[in-house]
């Protein structure tokens, strides 16, 4: 849905993913004809990579502030109209004081932005892929929000 979405603005997408470990890319890239709009993922999983690949300023990088930075990176590394960014807590220890099961997820638009922070159920794995279905859902909630 959100590949089609972009296709019909000439828009593409890239993503910065550090919890999800390259999920969303591999989930977009399973839909055929996916490389019209789909320009790659950044993984940066190590906090050294988001700041030195991506920008990354803010101090705590599970925040929205991190996801924000993360997703601004990302759209410049890839050179594209849209990007889409997570951080998060998969567990099973507590991050910079946030539970496992938080993600804070963005994302970047030409004229727009947004970030939340959401409390995922689930162990590890499941939590994971709760964040792709996300963060997935979030960017086409905003694009269609922004047609309004």
């Amino acid at each position: 849905v959100v590949l089609g979405m972009l296709a019909v603005r000439s828009w593409t997408l890239g993503c910065a993913e550090s919890v999800t470990g390259g999920l969303i890319g591999a989930r977009l890239t399973a839909v055929p004809g996916a490389s019209k709009v789909f320009a790659g993922s950044v993984v940066s999983y190590a906090t050294s990579v988001k700041r030195s690949m991506l920008g990354v300023e803010y101090d705590l990088v599970v925040s929205e502030e991190a996801a924000l930075e993360m997703a601004e990176g990302a759209r410049v590394a890839l050179d594209v109209d849209v990007a889409l960014a997570v951080t998060g807590v998969a567990g099973p220890d507590t991050q910079e004081g946030r539970p496992p099961g938080t993600l804070c997820v963005a994302a970047v638009w030409p004229g727009g932005s947004v970030a939340r922070t959401l409390r995922l159920p689930g162990q590890r794995e499941p939590m994971r892929q709760m964040s792709v279905i996300s963060a997935l859902d979030l960017l086409r909630r905003s694009l269609l929000a922004s047609d309004d």
